[in-house]
Order: C-alpha cells, then sequence, then structure tokens
C-alpha cells in the first residue's frame, strides 16, 4: 500500500469496505436485521441505504435461517450477497443453512455449483451483554469443511479483507470482534484487498510464540510489552484467517522460539487453541523446551457482571503468567 495515511477506525474502515464493494461489482448487496435505516446494529452500514437504495441495502425480518438461505439463494442464482448476522450467538439459528446447504453444496453437486457467500457477524464479550450476545464460537465455524473463516484484528484486515471474501467461489464467515469497533489508527488513503491466507507476525520475538486472532490481538501485544520489560522477547502472531489455518507460519515461529502460548477468547474443551496445540505437537513436538500454554474464557456462559465478565475472559495478566510459566517450563 501507497499513499497518505488517514485517521480512521475499525468501523469505518468496515463501511468503506461494504462501499467500495457496493460500487465495484452491481451483484453485491447487503441484508441483515436493521442493516437499512437503522444503519447497522454496530453502525458499520450507516448511510448506505440512502447511497444505494433499497435493493442493494435489505433490512429483513428477524430471522437468521430466513435470510441466510435467502443468501445462499442468491449466491446461487450468480448474485454476490454479504449478508449479516447480528451476533454469533442468533447466528445458531442459520446453522442449517449455513452448515448443511452453504458448506456442502459444492461438494454434494460434483462441483457442479458454488456458493459465493460472505457472512458477517460480530463476536466476543467485555461489552456487559451477557450470555446470549457475547460468546466466541470461532471455534465451531472453523471445524466445518467447505467454508472460510476470517477474524480481522486491524484496521487494514477490516478494510481488505472483505474485498478478498467476494471473490472466493466458496462461503466465507467474517467474525468481527464488537469491541474493536471503536478501534483507532491510520490507515493508507489506498488500502484494499489484502491476502487471506497468511497469518501476520505482528511482533517479532526469539523467546516465545504468542498465538492469537481477533479481539485478544490487542490484548496480546500488550502483554508482549510487559515481557518485554521483564526480559522476556515475544513473538505475536495473528492468525488472520481460522480455516484454513496457516501451519507454515506457526511452526516456523515456534522452531525459532521453541515456546508457544495459545490466547483464545472460546472455551477451552474443544477450542481452536486445542487444534493449534494438536497441530505444534503433530509438527514441532521436538522443537519444543516447554509444553505449550493456553489462555482460554473461564467455562462458564459469559456473566453480565463487570468484575464477573472481566474475570471469565482472557485478559493482559493471564497471557502474562502463562507466557512466564511457560518461560520456567510449566504449561
Amino acid at each position: 500500500m501507497t499513499g497518505a495515511a488517514i485517521k480512521t477506525t475499525y468501523r469505518e474502515a468496515m463501511r468503506a469496505a461494504l462501499r467500495e464493494a457496493l460500487q465495484r461489482d452491481p451483484r453485491v448487496f447487503l441484508m441483515g436485521e436493521d442493516v437499512g435505516r437503522y444503519g447497522g446494529s454496530y453502525a458499520v452500514s450507516m448511510g448506505l441505504l440512502a447511497e444505494f437504495g433499497e435493493e442493494r441495502i435489505r433490512d429483513t425480518p428477524l430471522s437468521e435461517s430466513a435470510f441466510v438461505g435467502a443468501g445462499i439463494g442468491a449466491a446461487l442464482a450468480g448474485m454476490r450477497p454479504i449478508v449479516e448476522v447480528m451476533t454469533v450467538n442468533f447466528s445458531l439459528l442459520a446453522l442449517d443453512q449455513i452448515l448443511n446447504n452453504a458448506a456442502t453444496i459444492r461438494h454434494m453437486s460434483g462441483g457442479q455449483f458454488s456458493i459465493p457467500l460472505v457472512i458477517r457477524m460480530a463476536t466476543g464479550g467485555g461489552r456487559q451483554l451477557a450470555a446470549q450476545h457475547s460468546h466466541s464460537l470461532e471455534g465451531w465455524y472453523a471445524h466445518i469443511p467447505g467454508i472460510r473463516v476470517v477474524a480481522p484484528a486491524t484496521l487494514a484486515d477490516a478494510r481488505g479483507m472483505l474485498w478478498t471474501a467476494l471473490a472466493d467461489p466458496d462461503p466465507v464467515i467474517i467474525f468481527e470482534h464488537a469491541l474493536l469497533y471503536n478501534l483507532e489508527g491510520e490507515l493508507a488513503a489506498d488500502a484494499g484487498a489484502v491476502d487471506i491466507d497468511k497469518a501476520a507476525v505482528c511482533r517479532a520475538g526469539g523467546d516465545l510464540t504468542l498465538i492469537t486472532y481477533g479481539g485478544s490481538l490487542g490484548k496480546t501485544l500488550q502483554a508482549a510489552e510487559e515481557l518485554a520489560r521483564a526480559g522476556i522477547n515475544a513473538e505475536v502472531i495473528d492468525l488472520r484467517t481460522l480455516r484454513p489455518l496457516d501451519d507454515a507460519t506457526i511452526i516456523a515461529s515456534v522452531s525459532k522460539t521453541h515456546r508457544a502460548v495459545i490466547v483464545d477468547e472460546g472455551w477451552k474443551t474443544g477450542s481452536l487453541a486445542a487444534e493449534i496445540m494438536a497441530r505444534i505437537m503433530e509438527q514441532a513436538f521436538y522443537e519444543l523446551d516447554a509444553p505449550v500454554a493456553r489462555v482460554c474464557s473461564v467455562e462458564v456462559p459469559i456473566p453480565y457482571p463487570k468484575h464477573l465478565e472481566d474475570a471469565a475472559l482472557p485478559q493482559v495478566a493471564n497471557i502474562v503468567a502463562a507466557a512466564e510459566g511457560v518461560m520456567r517450563g510449566k504449561a
């Protein structure tokens, strides 16, 4: 990317990505609950209805199964739908459409049909919205063959992942951590599509590898700074794409540092963190100088009270403690 940097937010970067997609391709349209007149539950689509009209910014009834199914049908018919689901918890009402239709039609048709569908949804806790609006179920979707799962954690990825996803002939789910929408920073004025095949090394280091994604990236980078003050030089990897995982970047880093901590806002049991641990064991066991550790959410429905919600979610102190334990050889 070149050009002057502009000050923006994650929300505005997502809106710019939507606007560009709608301008570039007449087959693209946005549909979901409150995406039009209300401007989106997180104000991402604010103003797009007036700009593009009701044919391309479509408010839907409150039925996730119905409007995700409509998106699948539109994709089959040659359109490029972007479907917004208000929160990952509500996406379970559309899981039949996603798992049994979107993810399988290419395979069940012998490759005759593809589903170029993008599904956007908010995920994650930290906003005191209680259990029905705060869970991190990205790992569930990363379990499903036939779809790609991405989690933009930076302004550049918020701006650039959508267009790359729309170019994919298969379904792509974009998980946007709700705490990131107000994230401020600078972005190149001509920022555009980004690669969604590779993880990113966000901070180089030689003592241990911290692996994370989405809303936990900021906390993990903060933890790395605290560790640096204690003389521990941590490398931080942003997974970016959760399915398929970029094993090469993960294994290369662990082979260099010989220690790893995985930070995942999902629950520990059956988690994405567990899958990454397994892959490290399979591919780099003899490179390890200590057991791999992980920092996950406490295995309870995410609480409403602020102090309990904070206690349930991964925090900087938890990440630092886990890293220090790995450095002592105790996972």
